[in-house]
């Protein structure tokens, strides 16, 4: 609709209280899907601040809230809004899940599912740099092995970065599989890198 024009035009703030005033973060979720395919069409693009205000508006109440898998309605929501701004979404909505304390298993699976089917190559080595920002955690390993398997070249400071944190970290993980799953696949990857 060329009402939505208008999300190019707010400020910040005032995008947050028209997120508010339509109520985003709690209306049904078909209609989130509507919304964000119309999001997709929208010319210019949504600016990295906007696209962050709605990342988090639309999504985060909901994603750190799941107790069961994403219903197809999220997830397709989720995947639209990440097909064109991953960037932000990462920024916001990752950082958001992997700060987060618990287990999160659902948390967990979503992520390694947007990690392997969604997020563009820079989005992906901005989400390891975020992983590798907090303390490892059983969590976080599978999260790290769908990184990996996507098979991206990383930089050569974000793989150093990645192999000093499983090394300093170790003593904590001398029984998980995970963790064990993880190395292997670090040495397997980048085995001309790794001494």
């Amino acid at each position: 609709p060329p009402e939505l024009s208008i999300l190019n035009n707010c400020s910040p703030s005032q995008l947050e209280g028209l997120c508010s005033f339509l109520q985003l973060s709690t209306c049904p979720e078909p209609l989130l899907v509507r919304f964000c395919s119309w999001l997709l069409a929208l010319t210019p693009d949504l600016s990295y601040t906007s696209a962050a205000i709605l990342a988090e508006q639309l999504f985060l109440r909901r994603v750190l809230s799941l107790t069961q898998p994403p219903s197809r309605h999220l997830m397709a929501a989720l995947t639209s809004f990440c097909s064109k701004y991953s960037h932000p979404f990462c920024r916001v909505l990752v950082a958001a899940v992997l700060q987060e304390p618990g287990e999160g298993a659902e948390q967990t699976k979503l992520m390694c599912e947007l990690v392997e089917e969604c997020l563009e190559p820079h989005s992906v080595q901005l989400l390891l740099s975020q992983a590798l920002e907090v303390p490892l955690s059983e969590k976080l390993l599978p999260v790290l092995q769908a990184v990996l398997g996507r098979q991206e070249v990383l930089p050569p400071e974000l793989l150093d970065l990645l192999v000093l944190t499983l090394c300093q970290q170790a003593p904590a993980f001398t029984t998980s599989l995970n963790y064990a799953k993880l190395v292997m696949a670090v040495l397997t990857a980048y085995q001309s890198q790794v001494s």
